[in-house]
């Protein structure tokens, strides 16, 4: 009886290893991680907005005057 109780434990303690497995949380941390470099990134753009501008203008010019 003592065996089969024991036995019993191991497998519930596997069932529990699994179903509170940590498999996703990789997953859920990249799509934090990139989320917020998109929120960077879009205050960067609103921020450095008119030096970009003259930056894209320049750059334009150059191609145009090809």
């Amino acid at each position: 009886m003592d065996a089969y109780r024991r036995a019993l434990a191991k497998a519930a303690c596997k069932v529990a290893r699994l179903r509170h497995g940590e498999d996703g949380q990789g997953t859920t941390e990249y799509a934090i991680l990139v989320g917020v470099l998109v929120v960077i990134a879009i205050i960067a753009i609103t921020v450095f907005r008119p030096k970009l501008q003259e930056l894209w203008d320049a750059i334009a010019d150059g191609i145009n005057s090809l």
